[in-house]
């Protein structure tokens, strides 16, 4: 597996940091984890086009997770101009009616398909792009995921639990995938949470929210329904993660000294790597190791 850092920030506006979402090559497929606000423009820069997409995780429905779902689906299915299988789109119960109200006739994007899939100039771009026949409009597989659901690929399975994030508004997955003998695990949006901890135990790379400094929740609802340093730091030593990812970062983080600080802290508590997720990162799955000295 192969593993890059889309977007490693949070709903707040940034051109640093674009918001949650992570690429994954294992074998033939190309997946996502999440694809919020940036993450497609970020998908570009590493020079993955939609039409690459197989596959597609949604952990919960806040906009910076999902908000360029339309753009990768549309965009996946205009330029496929029909030759591609459809896309394969899994998420919280919700995600089925979400992708709905994007593309029925009635939808948000509703006006925009029809037109495309009618319209002799819309159907001459289809067809000089490849296109035969008649346009279908995009039919995408969408499953709504249980809390311990497993999914299962070419080579591949991802498990399903479900994390402490904004209950009873809205149902929040992590994700753990393991194919070639590697094993990658996504949080999601978590506060501590046993069954995330046990769905990482011993895995090679866990992506975890990192979403403040510990001792700085707005209150005790908050440090429940998202993660502090230590006690991320905390969960992934009693996990025994090899590789564990700092991401879904505030603005507390960046400032002069306090990255530091931070890496510092979480070493204090966890023994394995630690890398400081920036968008467009790899993470590798063994350990780091440096460049030629030149």
């Amino acid at each position: 597996m192969r593993l890059w850092l889309l977007g490693t920030g949070t709903p707040t506006p940034s051109l640093r940091r674009m918001c949650s979402g992570y690429l994954v090559r294992t074998g033939a497929d190309v997946m996502l984890f999440d694809h919020g606000f940036g993450a497609h423009h970020r998908l570009l820069e590493l020079g993955v086009p939609a039409t690459d997409v197989t596959h597609v995780f949604f952990s919960h429905h806040h906009y910076d997770h999902m908000g360029d779902y339309p753009r990768l689906l549309l965009t996946r299915w205009d330029q496929g101009a029909g030759k591609l299988p459809e896309l394969n789109v899994y998420g919280p119960p919700g995600i089925a009616a979400i992708t709905g109200r994007l593309i029925a006739d009635d939808g948000a994007f509703g006006p925009d398909l029809i037109s495309r899939t009618r319209n002799q100039a819309s159907i001459d771009v289809y067809r000089a792009r490849g296109g035969v026949g008649e346009r279908a409009r995009p039919r995408p597989l969408v499953r709504e995921l249980m809390k311990t659901d497993i999914v299962e690929g070419n080579g591949w399975t991802v498990r399903t639990t479900e994390v402490h994030h904004f209950q009873p508004h809205l149902t929040s997955y992590g994700y753990r995938l393991d194919a070639d003998g590697q094993s990658f695990v996504y949080s999601g949006d978590t506060g501590p949470c046993r069954a995330l901890a046990a769905l990482a135990q011993d895995c090679d790379v866990m992506v975890h929210m990192c979403h403040y400094l510990t001792g700085t929740a707005l209150s005790k609802t908050y440090a429940a329904y998202t993660m502090g340093h230590r006690e991320l730091a905390e969960l992934a030593q009693d996990a025994r993660v090899k590789n564990l990812v700092l991401s879904h970062m505030t603005l507390q983080f960046d400032r002069p000294g306090m990255r530091e600080r931070v890496i510092r802290e979480v070493g204090d508590i966890y023994k394995g790597n630690v890398y400081f997720g920036e968008d467009l990162m790899e993470i590798p799955f063994d350990s780091p190791a440096p460049a030629k000295l030149d």
